[in-house]
């Protein structure tokens, strides 16, 4: 289970102090598939960037399996079983993806383990597994060989931010389909993704809406989904529930 109590996120401008995130409270299960979204700007990346010790709060606190982990550095939790894929995936260049599945997972994983790791997100391993993470390889490529390292990491919590973001509708596609397979095959772990995409949303089992730095919404795909389809807009709708004090 991941429990944040109260979490806050400030950044220094010239004029003073602007809060990112205020008072942020929310549970998670174990074996729960989740979307935060909401609109730009409203804290979403900074949220999941707290949660895997990338910034570190303000004010507030996190709680993984009932462990405080608020104050521990990112290779901390790392080794306590968080994972984050970023929005722009690092290339390395003279590293195989072999290699890199290798370091992912703590062990000499072998041919046959690597190859299982990319068919899971789509890709053919014979064309991969000995290809370096250099300029060859577009954004779906690389956003799928991510993914492909926090499956074999195997760990309780993984984040992806904005997984979508830079790349194609065919890559996209393929994409929704590695997700689909995660959610069907999970074994009591937790995953978030922070998006907009409609059918990443659809394929959550709890929506969690951010604006402002704010929870202003937060349930089952069936309750929340409709709400955000039926808006005219994620700014309105965000606006309506903010205003009649829904949290």
């Amino acid at each position: 289970m991941l429990k944040l109590e109260r979490l806050s996120f400030d950044v220094k401008e010239e004029k003073g102090t602007k809060k990112i995130l205020s008072n942020i409270n929310l549970t998670v299960d174990d074996g729960k598939f989740v979307v935060v979204t909401g609109p730009n700007g409203g804290g979403k990346s900074t949220l999941a960037k707290l949660i895997a010790g990338i910034e570190s709060p303000a004010s507030g606190s996190i709680f993984m399996e009932g462990h405080d982990i608020t104050d521990m550095s990112i290779s901390e939790r790392a080794k306590n079983g968080i994972s984050f894929a970023f929005q722009q995936p690092v290339r390395f260049k003279g590293i195989r993806v072999l290699d890199l599945l290798r370091m992912a997972s703590g062990r000499n994983l072998s041919f046959g383990d690597a190859c299982e790791y990319l068919s899971e997100v789509g890709l053919c391993a014979k064309d991969y597994i000995h290809r370096e993470l250099n300029a060859s390889l577009s954004g779906g490529e690389l956003k799928r060989i991510e993914i492909a390292m926090v499956l074999a990491r195997g760990t309780k919590l993984s984040i992806f931010d904005e997984p979508e973001a830079g790349i194609d509708l065919w890559s996209f596609q393929n994409l929704i389909q590695v997700f689909e397979r995660m959610r069907e095959r999970n074994k009591g772990r937790i995953i978030i993704i922070i998006s907009h995409q409609e059918r990443i949303l659809k394929i959550a089992d709890d929506i969690v809406v951010i604006s402002e730095g704010k929870i202003i919404r937060k349930g089952s795909r069936d309750e929340v989904l409709p709400e955000l389809l039926g808006t005219v807009s994620a700014v309105d709708m965000c606006k309506k529930f903010y205003e009649g004090g829904r949290r």
